[in-house]
């Protein structure tokens, strides 16, 4: 059996995570991307955003290669979460483009170079140098991270769940089920608030 080769692998399971971000804008409306569904902000396009800057980070000047795009929401001057936000003036398309680009400039490098090449992270400071594989492993757990913002803010909007649209990622049942097993999470979740505090002990 041939062994999986470590890039491989790596690069697989960020290009999932890319592709489950941006399915979760398909068939929403322009507001439904934009809106906020959590206390801090978050929202699908905003993500998208962030995410195809981030990838530009750390797979361009990190190892000295250049991406000649303007990324103003990371000026020094910019307002703080600028890159967490699309105005009403950056479309769909304009902020879907970016992404796609952002990674085909990381898939370009990654296939360019070999895991263990250094490079440097400037905004790690003294601690920034790191090879491709670090900056790989680092990249896939971001864009993991945020495809799980994503699908939560997703399923907020109109129920959608799951890593692309073949697969839910979900093993309950139908609506009637998952309202059933709502209700009783509810419920259990009641109880434990009105039952006494079982983590203050006595004196043993």
């Amino acid at each position: 059996m041939k062994p999986n080769d470590p890039k491989d692998d790596l690069h697989r399971y960020l290009k999932a995570a890319r592709e489950a971000v941006v399915w979760k804008l398909e068939g929403l409306s322009e507001y439904d991307i934009r809106r906020p569904l959590t206390p801090t902000g978050t929202n699908l396009l905003g993500l998208v955003k962030h995410l195809a800057s981030v990838e530009f980070g750390y797979f361009g000047p990190t190892f000295d290669r250049p991406h000649h795009e303007s990324l103003p929401w990371w000026d020094d001057d910019a307002e703080p979460n600028a890159d967490m936000w699309a105005t009403a003036d950056e479309s769909r398309e304009e902020i879907l483009g970016l992404y796609r680009r952002a990674c085909a400039h990381a898939d370009a490098t990654i296939e360019a170079l070999p895991l263990d090449t250094m490079g440097h992270v400037a905004w790690w400071g003294d601690k920034g140098d790191a090879t491709l594989q670090r900056i790989m492993l680092h990249m896939t757990a971001e864009a993991s991270r945020h495809a799980g913002h994503a699908d939560i803010v997703r399923e907020l909007i109109d129920g959608s769940t799951g890593m692309r649209p073949s697969n839910s990622n979900v093993d309950g049942g139908d609506a009637a089920w998952y309202q059933e097993y709502w209700n009783r999470l509810e419920s259990v979740a009641k109880e434990a608030r009105a039952a006494p505090d079982r983590d203050a002990g006595g004196d043993e």
